[in-house]
């Protein structure tokens, strides 16, 4: 049950960015930049802040330590252009989904050893991969009050709505 669950949550966070991606690319630049007293200021700085965060989640999950190599902090701006930033968010989407899909259950269990600002850090993988998708779910639902605030209705962000959307799918797959 764990990797449905998992392999659920890489396909929701796909759909959900692609989504917010969408709805985010209706408004100038100067909007998305506008300091709307959020966490990470802007929708385009939440934006790069749940791209830093994956990027690091996925080097320790991975072991590839290439994904984080140059972030040095948890509100770094890794693309100034708009364009860019969705292309790279595209690319992290696809890594989580093919990282989800390679998983077992003995791999979750298995300890992650990472370092934590310098100091070693060591769980099950499972909560590192919890934390990821819990920390995607938290910053995209900033981002649709930012993007209300901005006069810009995301829609339907519910899990369940993405599941009973592929629910036809599966079904069709399983005949």
């Amino acid at each position: 049950m764990m990797l449905d669950w998992l392999r659920a949550m890489a396909r929701y966070n796909r759909w959900m960015n692609d989504r917010l991606y969408a709805v985010a690319a209706e408004l100038s630049d100067e909007e998305r930049r506008r300091d709307r007293g959020a966490f990470f200021r802007s929708i385009h700085g939440t934006l790069n802040h749940i791209l830093v965060g994956d990027r690091v989640w996925l080097s320790r999950l991975t072991g590839d330590a290439a994904l984080a190599r140059g972030i040095t902090a948890l509100d770094q701006e890794l693309y100034a252009d708009f364009g860019e930033l969705r292309a790279a968010r595209r690319e992290a989407d696809a890594a989580l989904a093919a990282w989800a899909l390679t998983l077992t259950e003995g791999a979750l269990a298995a300890p992650l050893r990472y370092l934590r600002r310098g100091v070693p850090a060591e769980h099950p993988l499972w909560w590192a991969a919890e934390h990821l998708f819990n920390h995607q779910t938290h910053h995209r639902g900033q981002l649709t009050t930012l993007l209300l605030q901005a006069g810009r209705d995301p829609g339907v962000t519910d899990l369940l709505a993405m599941l009973l959307e592929e629910a036809p799918a599966l079904a069709a797959g399983s005949t």
